[in-house]
C-alpha cells in the first residue's frame, strides 16, 4: 500500500514538474537574453570609452596650445596637431551656461565672458594631475591651465569669485589650496558671491 502511495506521489511532482517546465519554459531563455544584453552594452561602452582616450594625444606641459574656442567658464577647446581638443580646468566648477540639461545658471554668463577674456587670442601650456587621470569620460583633457604669460587661469578663476572649488570623486593636488582660494572669495563676496543667493 505504501509503495502504492509512493509511486502515486512521484507521479505527482513529475507532473508537477513538467507542469512548471511548460508554464515556465520562456524564463531561461529571458534570463539567457538579459546576460547577452548587459554583457553587450558593457563591451560596447568600455569599446567607447578606450576610443574616446585612445584619440588624446599625448601633453606635453611645455608646449604651448593655441586656445579655439571657449565653450563656457571652465571648458574650452585648443589646437593639438591636426585636431580640436577639449579642456576642462581641474579643482573648479563655474556655473553652466551651455548644458542643454540646466538652465543658465546665476553668473554663468560673466564667468564665461571672463574665460573668454583671459584666453581668446592666447596659447596656455597644460599640467595634468597624477591623481585625476588624463581625462574625465567624456574625453576632456582635465589640467591646469596656464596662459602664455604665466597667468594660472584656474586659480584667477577661483581667487577672484568667477568660480567655485570643485573636487570630483578623488581629491587632487591643488586641492587645500583651491579650497582656501574660494574660501577667501566667499567671504571677500566677489564675483558670484555677492551675486547669487546660492551656489
Amino acid at each position: 500500500m505504501s509503495t502504492s502511495n509512493d509511486l502515486q506521489k512521484e507521479l505527482i511532482k513529475g507532473v508537477h514538474a513538467i507542469s512548471y517546465f511548460k508554464r515556465n519554459k520562456w524564463k531561461p531563455f529571458v534570463i539567457a537574453l538579459i546576460i547577452i544584453v548587459t554583457s553587450t552594452i558593457g563591451h560596447y561602452s568600455n569599446d567607447s570609452y578606450k576610443k574616446v582616450h585612445k584619440n588624446i594625444p599625448n601633453i606635453d606641459s611645455s608646449t604651448l596650445y593655441s586656445v579655439t574656442k571657449v565653450l563656457d567658464g571652465d571648458t574650452f577647446d585648443i589646437k593639438m596637431g591636426d585636431q580640436n581638443v577639449k579642456v576642462r580646468m581641474l579643482g573648479i566648477d563655474t556655473p553652466e551656461t551651455v548644458d542643454p540639461r540646466k538652465v543658465v545658471q546665476c553668473f554663468g554668463k560673466q564667468a564665461s565672458d571672463k574665460t573668454k577674456e583671459l584666453i581668446t587670442g592666447h596659447s596656455v601650456t597644460l599640467q595634468t594631475d597624477t591623481t585625476q587621470g588624463i581625462a574625465d569620460k567624456y574625453g576632456r583633457i582635465l589640467a591646469y591651465v596656464y596662459r602664455d604669460d604665466g597667468l594660472f587661469i584656474n586659480q584667477y578663476l577661483l581667487e577672484n569669485g568667477y568660480a567655485h572649488e570643485y573636487t570630483y570623486n578623488v581629491p587632487y593636488q591643488k586641492q587645500k589650496e583651491f579650497k582656501q582660494l574660494a574660501k577667501k572669495a566667499r567671504e571677500q563676496k566677489l564675483g558670484l558671491w555677492n551675486s547669487c543667493s546660492s551656489i
